[in-house]
Protein backbone atom coordinates (compact mmCIF):
# COMPACT_ATOMS: atom_id res chain seq x y z
CA UNK A 1 0.00 0.00 0.00
CA UNK A 2 2.62 2.49 0.57
CA UNK A 3 4.61 1.42 -2.39
CA UNK A 4 1.28 2.41 -4.45
CA UNK A 5 0.96 5.89 -2.71
CA UNK A 6 4.29 6.51 -2.96
CA UNK A 7 4.27 5.61 -6.67
CA UNK A 8 0.92 7.59 -7.13
CA UNK A 9 2.51 10.97 -5.44
CA UNK A 10 5.89 10.13 -7.76
CA UNK A 11 3.48 10.32 -11.09
CA UNK A 12 1.23 13.52 -10.07
CA UNK A 13 4.33 15.81 -10.04
CA UNK A 14 4.92 14.66 -13.42
CA UNK A 15 1.68 15.13 -15.02
CA UNK A 16 1.99 18.70 -13.36
CA UNK A 17 5.26 18.67 -14.85
CA UNK A 18 4.71 17.60 -18.20
CA UNK A 19 1.68 20.58 -18.64
CA UNK A 20 4.83 23.33 -17.14
CA UNK A 21 7.21 22.29 -19.55
CA UNK A 22 4.64 22.53 -22.77
CA UNK A 23 4.40 26.02 -21.73
CA UNK A 24 8.37 25.79 -21.82
CA UNK A 25 8.10 23.93 -25.05
CA UNK A 26 8.96 25.58 -28.26
CA UNK A 27 5.27 25.53 -29.99
CA UNK A 28 4.07 27.35 -27.04
CA UNK A 29 6.97 29.84 -27.32
CA UNK A 30 5.78 29.92 -31.12
CA UNK A 31 2.32 30.45 -30.17
CA UNK A 32 3.13 33.38 -27.70
CA UNK A 33 5.04 35.11 -30.43
CA UNK A 34 2.66 34.97 -32.93
CA UNK A 35 -0.49 35.59 -31.41
CA UNK A 36 -0.15 39.18 -31.06
CA UNK A 37 0.96 39.14 -34.70
CA UNK A 38 -2.04 37.54 -35.65
CA UNK A 39 -4.42 39.28 -33.47
CA UNK A 40 -2.74 42.61 -35.26
CA UNK A 41 -3.72 41.13 -38.25
CA UNK A 42 -6.88 40.20 -37.69
CA UNK A 43 -7.99 43.64 -35.60
CA UNK A 44 -6.16 45.78 -39.08
CA UNK A 45 -7.79 43.71 -41.66
CA UNK A 46 -10.43 41.69 -40.38
CA UNK A 47 -12.54 43.68 -38.65
CA UNK A 48 -12.82 46.42 -41.75
CA UNK A 49 -13.52 43.28 -44.18
CA UNK A 50 -16.11 42.52 -41.70
CA UNK A 51 -17.54 46.09 -41.45
CA UNK A 52 -17.41 46.14 -44.65
CA UNK A 53 -19.58 43.17 -45.54
CA UNK A 54 -22.12 44.22 -42.64
CA UNK A 55 -22.75 47.87 -44.11
CA UNK A 56 -23.41 46.12 -47.69
CA UNK A 57 -26.35 44.14 -46.01
CA UNK A 58 -27.87 47.62 -44.58
CA UNK A 59 -29.49 50.48 -46.45
CA UNK A 60 -28.84 54.19 -47.07
CA UNK A 61 -31.78 56.53 -44.87
CA UNK A 62 -30.54 59.97 -46.01
CA UNK A 63 -28.08 60.87 -43.67
CA UNK A 64 -29.00 57.68 -41.23
CA UNK A 65 -28.08 53.90 -41.86
CA UNK A 66 -31.04 51.63 -41.33
CA UNK A 67 -29.54 48.49 -39.97
CA UNK A 68 -32.59 46.16 -41.62
CA UNK A 69 -30.79 43.32 -43.61
CA UNK A 70 -31.37 43.72 -47.40
CA UNK A 71 -30.58 42.49 -50.68
CA UNK A 72 -31.22 45.21 -52.33
CA UNK A 73 -27.53 46.86 -52.90
CA UNK A 74 -26.58 43.24 -54.11
CA UNK A 75 -29.07 43.36 -56.31
CA UNK A 76 -28.32 47.11 -57.81
CA UNK A 77 -24.43 46.19 -57.92
CA UNK A 78 -25.35 42.92 -60.16
CA UNK A 79 -27.95 44.07 -62.70
CA UNK A 80 -27.83 47.59 -63.15
CA UNK A 81 -26.10 48.14 -66.26
CA UNK A 82 -23.86 50.97 -65.17
CA UNK A 83 -22.02 48.65 -62.79
CA UNK A 84 -22.16 45.69 -64.87
CA UNK A 85 -20.12 47.97 -67.16
CA UNK A 86 -17.77 49.56 -64.56
CA UNK A 87 -17.07 45.74 -63.56
CA UNK A 88 -16.24 43.79 -66.57
CA UNK A 89 -14.04 46.67 -67.73
CA UNK A 90 -12.27 46.61 -64.27
CA UNK A 91 -12.00 42.87 -65.01
CA UNK A 92 -10.80 43.00 -68.60
CA UNK A 93 -8.09 45.84 -68.26
CA UNK A 94 -6.62 43.85 -64.78
CA UNK A 95 -6.32 40.41 -67.10
CA UNK A 96 -4.55 42.10 -69.58
CA UNK A 97 -2.73 43.74 -67.28
CA UNK A 98 -1.81 40.98 -65.58
CA UNK A 99 -1.04 38.77 -68.58
CA UNK A 100 1.13 41.60 -70.43
CA UNK A 101 3.07 42.18 -66.89
CA UNK A 102 4.26 38.15 -66.65
CA UNK A 103 4.68 38.01 -70.37
CA UNK A 104 7.39 40.70 -70.06
CA UNK A 105 8.78 39.92 -66.59
CA UNK A 106 8.99 35.99 -67.18
CA UNK A 107 11.64 36.74 -69.99
CA UNK A 108 13.69 39.71 -67.63
CA UNK A 109 13.42 37.18 -64.66
CA UNK A 110 14.96 33.95 -67.15
CA UNK A 111 17.81 36.33 -67.62
CA UNK A 112 18.76 37.15 -64.94
CA UNK A 113 18.42 33.84 -63.18
CA UNK A 114 19.99 31.92 -65.90
CA UNK A 115 22.53 34.64 -67.48
CA UNK A 116 23.06 37.32 -64.42
CA UNK A 117 26.05 35.22 -62.96
CA UNK A 118 27.47 37.18 -60.43
CA UNK A 119 25.62 40.07 -61.49
CA UNK A 120 22.03 38.69 -60.12
CA UNK A 121 21.99 41.13 -57.01
CA UNK A 122 22.56 44.09 -58.42
CA UNK A 123 20.40 43.75 -61.82
CA UNK A 124 17.39 42.92 -58.91
CA UNK A 125 18.71 45.96 -57.04
CA UNK A 126 18.18 47.81 -60.43
CA UNK A 127 14.90 46.78 -61.07
CA UNK A 128 13.81 48.26 -57.61
CA UNK A 129 14.43 51.10 -58.12
CA UNK A 130 11.12 52.58 -59.93
CA UNK A 131 9.85 51.21 -56.94
CA UNK A 132 11.78 53.66 -54.69
CA UNK A 133 9.57 57.15 -56.24
CA UNK A 134 5.82 57.08 -55.45
CA UNK A 135 3.14 55.48 -57.11
CA UNK A 136 1.59 58.90 -58.05
CA UNK A 137 4.97 60.36 -59.54
CA UNK A 138 5.00 57.28 -61.57
CA UNK A 139 1.12 58.07 -62.45
CA UNK A 140 2.09 61.34 -63.35
CA UNK A 141 5.34 60.12 -65.58
CA UNK A 142 3.04 58.12 -67.84
CA UNK A 143 0.73 61.08 -67.97
CA UNK A 144 3.95 63.51 -69.41
CA UNK A 145 5.31 60.56 -71.92
CA UNK A 146 1.78 59.98 -73.54
CA UNK A 147 -0.06 63.79 -73.41
CA UNK A 148 -0.86 65.61 -76.30
CA UNK A 149 2.31 67.31 -76.22
CA UNK A 150 4.20 65.13 -74.22
CA UNK A 151 7.71 63.19 -74.42
CA UNK A 152 5.91 60.72 -77.04
CA UNK A 153 4.26 62.88 -79.62
CA UNK A 154 7.39 64.98 -79.36
CA UNK A 155 9.55 62.10 -80.13
CA UNK A 156 7.46 61.06 -82.79
CA UNK A 157 6.75 64.40 -84.61
CA UNK A 158 10.67 65.07 -84.21
CA UNK A 159 11.49 62.12 -85.93
CA UNK A 160 8.98 62.99 -88.35
CA UNK A 161 6.98 59.78 -88.16
CA UNK A 162 4.27 61.91 -87.71
CA UNK A 163 2.96 65.47 -88.64
CA UNK A 164 0.67 66.10 -85.93
CA UNK A 165 0.55 64.85 -82.19
CA UNK A 166 -1.20 61.94 -81.81
CA UNK A 167 -4.29 62.44 -79.41
CA UNK A 168 -5.64 58.90 -78.57
CA UNK A 169 -2.33 57.78 -76.39
CA UNK A 170 -4.10 59.49 -73.36
CA UNK A 171 -7.00 59.27 -71.20
CA UNK A 172 -8.21 55.34 -72.44
CA UNK A 173 -8.08 52.10 -71.35
CA UNK A 174 -4.71 51.62 -73.15
CA UNK A 175 -3.30 54.33 -71.44
CA UNK A 176 -4.35 52.95 -67.69
CA UNK A 177 -2.96 49.19 -69.20
CA UNK A 178 0.56 50.73 -69.87
CA UNK A 179 0.56 52.67 -67.13
CA UNK A 180 0.17 49.56 -64.32
CA UNK A 181 2.23 47.16 -66.56
CA UNK A 182 4.90 49.57 -65.81
CA UNK A 183 4.01 50.16 -61.89
CA UNK A 184 3.59 46.08 -61.57
CA UNK A 185 6.25 44.99 -63.62
CA UNK A 186 8.78 44.68 -60.71
CA UNK A 187 6.17 42.99 -58.61
CA UNK A 188 5.88 40.59 -61.07
CA UNK A 189 9.93 40.17 -61.36
CA UNK A 190 10.65 39.34 -57.95
CA UNK A 191 8.49 35.93 -57.38
CA UNK A 192 9.10 34.19 -60.87
CA UNK A 193 13.01 34.98 -60.33
CA UNK A 194 12.62 33.18 -57.18
CA UNK A 195 10.79 30.61 -58.43
CA UNK A 196 13.75 30.27 -60.91
CA UNK A 197 16.66 30.54 -58.86
CA UNK A 198 14.65 27.17 -57.05
CA UNK A 199 14.95 25.38 -60.27
CA UNK A 200 17.95 22.30 -59.98
CA UNK A 201 20.28 23.31 -63.32
CA UNK A 202 20.91 19.84 -63.34
CA UNK A 203 17.33 18.93 -64.11
CA UNK A 204 17.92 21.28 -67.25
CA UNK A 205 21.55 19.85 -68.38
CA UNK A 206 19.48 16.23 -68.06
CA UNK A 207 16.86 17.40 -70.55
CA UNK A 208 19.95 18.60 -73.09
CA UNK A 209 21.59 15.24 -72.93
CA UNK A 210 18.45 13.44 -73.69
CA UNK A 211 17.55 15.33 -76.66
CA UNK A 212 15.57 18.14 -76.08
CA UNK A 213 16.80 21.53 -77.41
CA UNK A 214 16.43 24.96 -75.84
CA UNK A 215 12.12 25.29 -76.67
CA UNK A 216 11.73 22.07 -75.53
CA UNK A 217 14.04 21.61 -72.09
CA UNK A 218 12.46 25.01 -71.23
CA UNK A 219 8.91 23.90 -72.17
CA UNK A 220 9.15 20.81 -70.37
CA UNK A 221 11.33 21.69 -67.66
CA UNK A 222 11.81 24.98 -66.40
CA UNK A 223 8.45 26.49 -67.31
CA UNK A 224 6.59 24.05 -65.34
CA UNK A 225 9.21 23.59 -62.02
CA UNK A 226 8.70 28.12 -62.32
CA UNK A 227 5.30 27.48 -62.70
CA UNK A 228 4.22 28.75 -58.37
CA UNK A 229 6.60 31.89 -59.33
CA UNK A 230 4.06 32.62 -62.53
CA UNK A 231 0.89 32.17 -60.66
CA UNK A 232 2.04 34.31 -57.91
CA UNK A 233 3.04 37.45 -60.18
CA UNK A 234 0.00 36.56 -61.90
CA UNK A 235 -1.93 37.02 -58.63
CA UNK A 236 -0.10 39.58 -57.25
CA UNK A 237 -0.77 42.01 -60.11
CA UNK A 238 -4.56 40.81 -61.02
CA UNK A 239 -5.86 41.11 -57.40
CA UNK A 240 -5.00 45.14 -56.56
CA UNK A 241 -5.14 46.53 -59.96
CA UNK A 242 -8.76 45.50 -60.44
CA UNK A 243 -9.96 48.15 -57.78
CA UNK A 244 -7.04 50.42 -58.62
CA UNK A 245 -8.61 54.10 -58.27
CA UNK A 246 -5.54 56.56 -58.80
CA UNK A 247 -4.26 55.50 -62.38
CA UNK A 248 -7.94 55.16 -64.04
CA UNK A 249 -8.82 58.78 -62.92
CA UNK A 250 -5.26 60.55 -63.87
CA UNK A 251 -5.01 58.76 -67.32
CA UNK A 252 -8.07 56.90 -68.29
CA UNK A 253 -10.26 59.51 -68.86
CA UNK A 254 -14.20 58.56 -69.54
CA UNK A 255 -13.30 55.26 -71.63
CA UNK A 256 -10.54 54.27 -68.61
CA UNK A 257 -13.13 54.17 -65.58
CA UNK A 258 -13.16 51.30 -63.27
CA UNK A 259 -15.66 49.75 -60.40
CA UNK A 260 -13.35 52.02 -58.11
CA UNK A 261 -14.33 55.36 -59.11
CA UNK A 262 -18.01 54.03 -58.57
CA UNK A 263 -17.26 52.98 -55.66
CA UNK A 264 -15.19 55.96 -54.53
CA UNK A 265 -18.20 57.88 -55.87
CA UNK A 266 -20.71 55.94 -53.74
CA UNK A 267 -18.52 56.37 -50.34
CA UNK A 268 -18.16 60.34 -50.96
CA UNK A 269 -20.48 62.15 -53.18
CA UNK A 270 -23.27 59.63 -53.22
CA UNK A 271 -23.35 58.88 -49.40
CA UNK A 272 -24.74 55.96 -50.07
CA UNK A 273 -22.42 53.43 -48.09
CA UNK A 274 -24.55 50.54 -48.05
CA UNK A 275 -24.40 50.23 -52.07
CA UNK A 276 -20.63 51.01 -51.92
CA UNK A 277 -19.71 48.46 -49.80
CA UNK A 278 -21.72 46.14 -51.47
CA UNK A 279 -19.91 46.52 -55.02
CA UNK A 280 -16.95 46.19 -53.05
CA UNK A 281 -17.68 42.84 -51.75
CA UNK A 282 -19.11 42.26 -54.85
CA UNK A 283 -15.74 43.08 -56.66
CA UNK A 284 -13.92 40.97 -54.17
CA UNK A 285 -15.87 37.65 -54.74
CA UNK A 286 -15.29 37.97 -58.16
CA UNK A 287 -12.05 38.89 -58.48
CA UNK A 288 -11.05 35.89 -56.09
CA UNK A 289 -13.03 33.49 -58.28
CA UNK A 290 -11.34 35.09 -61.36
CA UNK A 291 -7.99 34.40 -59.59
CA UNK A 292 -9.02 30.57 -59.21
CA UNK A 293 -9.99 30.32 -62.46
CA UNK A 294 -6.58 31.64 -63.96
CA UNK A 295 -4.41 30.16 -61.60
CA UNK A 296 -6.01 26.09 -62.27
CA UNK A 297 -6.58 27.07 -66.44
CA UNK A 298 -2.35 28.06 -65.99
CA UNK A 299 -1.67 24.79 -64.14
CA UNK A 300 -3.90 22.79 -66.73
CA UNK A 301 -1.99 24.77 -70.15
CA UNK A 302 1.76 23.87 -68.57
CA UNK A 303 0.24 20.34 -67.63
CA UNK A 304 -0.72 19.81 -71.41
CA UNK A 305 2.33 21.14 -72.73
CA UNK A 306 4.01 18.33 -70.48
Amino acid sequence: MALAASADLRQRPGEVGSRGSWRNSEEATGLALVSPTLIYAIALLGVPILTVVAYSFWSQNYLEIDRTLTLGNYRAALTEPMYQDLLVRSLIISLVVSVVTVVISYPVAWFISFHGGRHKNLLIFLITIPCWTSYLLRVMSWKMILGYQGVLNTGLMSAGVIDQPIASLLYNSNAVVITLVHSWAAFAILPIFVSLEKIDRSLVEAARDLGDGPVRSFLRVVLPLSLPGVISALLIVMIPTVGDYVTPKLVGGKDGVMIATAIQAQFGKGANWPLGAALSVTTMAVVTLMAAVCALSLKFIVGRIR
